[in-house]
């Protein structure tokens, strides 16, 4: 049997939580939402749905440890126990968002709203606690290994990322840097680069790899023959979104692979706004300005997501 710290529940805001914490009241977010035409009730019953999913989640983990229940919010200064279990109510985002901030503590995705969320992540329903819980205080359940990327400063700081991570600008201009891989230098200007892991190969990335399926079909071109990498498999894949070569920048560098032990160097030559961040949180970044140099490769870890 393993040990256990404590069963931490991570949590997320409905969207009704976010409209009251935006309009004050659910009164004036209603007015607001039927206002301009919207059906206010579907708010009302995603958040019902949620609550009630919730309290489940949260009474089957009470009656097999100490519990804990924290916001999404609190996650990146959340100091987590070796041996605690992890459980995420909440959409699929919101286990990637977890997963990259714990070590070996198994990580359990659960569904509050089938009929809302496709729950690739989320194997469980709330029902589903009260047995698997017990299987995996025992050790009896198995986990799925999910590689992850990272980026890491010449100072220090670090950025795991679950589906991807993206280096580049904040606002829509051009980012602009210069990358060392494979032996081979080159500065660039782009809309940025996003290195996905197997996870993410199916969600921002794919997006991208469409649109050049696409481009390529409009010229007659060959198609490109697109295939997602395993969850567990130790790569990258990265691709630089509209590489705009010039007299000072090239477009050589655009598509390819990193494999485990592989460092892709980047130098930023942004005076500001230059940011690196993960699995679309914007809010949790590493500030990427002039003379930043920043080392991307397969992260150290590996998520455990229980299956």
């Amino acid at each position: 049997m393993r040990a256990m710290n404590k069963i931490v529940i991570v949590t997320r805001k409905t969207a009704l939580q976010e409209l009251k914490r935006k309009y004050n009241t659910i009164e004036q977010a209603k007015f607001y939402i039927e206002h301009i035409g919207a059906d206010f009730s579907d708010y009302l019953t995603e958040d019902k749905n949620y609550e009630q999913a919730l309290e489940a989640v949260k009474k089957a983990a009470e009656k097999n440890g100490r519990v804990q229940v924290v916001d999404r919010g609190f996650v990146p200064n959340m100091i987590f126990g070796k041996d605690d279990i992890v459980i995420a109510v909440g959409q699929d985002g919101l286990v990637a968002n977890v997963m990259k901030y714990l070590d070996t503590q198994p990580l359990i995705g659960v569904n509050p709203d089938p009929h809302r969320f496709d729950g690739v992540l989320l194997p469980f329903a709330p029902k589903d606690m009260s047995k698997l819980l017990p299987d995996v205080i025992r050790g009896a359940r198995k986990c799925r290994e999910i590689t992850m990327a990272l980026a890491e400063t010449r100072d220090g700081q670090r950025l795991y990322g679950v589906n991807d991570i993206f280096v580049g600008q904040k606002t829509h201009i051009s980012a602009r840097y210069e990358l060392n891989f494979n032996g081979h230098r080159e500065n660039q200007s782009s809309s940025g680069i996003i290195f996905s892991t197997g996870l993410g190969s199916t969600g921002w990335y794919k997006s991208i790899i469409a649109e050049a399926e696409r481009i390529a079909a409009l010229y007659g071109k060959t198609e490109i023959k697109y295939k997602p990498i395993d969850w567990a498999a130790d790569m990258l894949m990265y691709t630089v979104r509209e590489p705009y070569p010039s007299r000072f920048t090239s477009a050589q560098t655009v598509h390819g692979i990193l494999r485990a032990g592989d460092e892709f160097k980047i130098t930023s030559r942004m005076p500001e706004n230059g940011v690196v961040f993960s699995d679309g949180v914007e809010e949790d970044n590493i500030a990427f300005n002039a003379g930043t140099e920043l080392t991307v490769s397969v992260a150290d870890k590996k998520g455990r997501l229980v299956i």
